[in-house]
């Protein structure tokens, strides 16, 4: 199977657009000789400076610098003291948003997902849903960090980090409150492929 990285373009733009167009993309890791891939099947769309929730909404920061531009590159962040987050910058350069994957359908490399993981095979198979279900477990799974991987331009493909179209078109497509946040928790900004089984809510 041949792909190449979605064009800047895809990114620049409305993050609750890009989020819902995420669904049925595919995050991709090259590691060594390894392809890890895994279908996108839940975001959040955070939306800037106006956005109680969102890094940005204070503004600029040496930690969020990479939000405001420009699109279409990763924003990891650590949360709990012990999970990363991936996020890919929305909005042309100088306007802050994102999108954060939530979950992956794993499609590729779930050998090395379950090594990365920790996991053990039973009966010669891995659990799937423990893989890549849910925004710290996924970025385990395909060893994304911030010290590796933030600001890492994820059109480009000279990266290992790319988000591609697997020209898989979503079904049915449900949007409901963003989880894990405690300010502006009633706008819908989560979606999700209504119709999978590896959603993390």
């Amino acid at each position: 199977m041949r792909f190449y990285p979605l064009p800047r373009s895809f990114f620049s733009r409305d993050p609750r657009r890009v989020a819902r167009e995420l669904l049925g993309k595919a995050v991709v890791r090259f590691r060594k000789k390894k392809i890890l891939v895994g279908r996108i099947v839940e975001v959040e769309a955070y939306l800037g400076k106006g956005d109680p929730a969102a890094h940005a909404a204070a503004g600029v920061t040496a930690r969020n610098r990479v939000l405001f531009g420009p699109p279409g590159h990763a924003y990891v962040y650590f949360i709990y003291g012990q999970h990363f987050c991936l996020n890919v910058s929305c909005q042309p350069e100088g306007k802050a948003g994102c999108v954060l994957i939530r979950a992956l359908e794993p499609l590729a490399g779930l050998e090395e997902m379950a090594r990365a993981r920790g996991l053990r095979a039973k009966d010669g198979k891995v659990a799937s849903k423990r893989l890549t279900t849910g925004p710290g477990r996924l970025c385990q799974a395909m060893g994304i960090t911030r010290a590796r991987d933030n600001g890492k331009d994820v059109t480009w493909e000279d990266s290992d980090l790319w988000i591609v179209d697997l020209r898989f078109r979503p079904r049915r497509i449900r949007r409901t409150p963003r989880i894990g946040i405690r300010q502006a928790t009633a706008e819908k900004l989560r979606y999700i492929l209504a119709e999978s089984e590896f959603v993390s809510g």
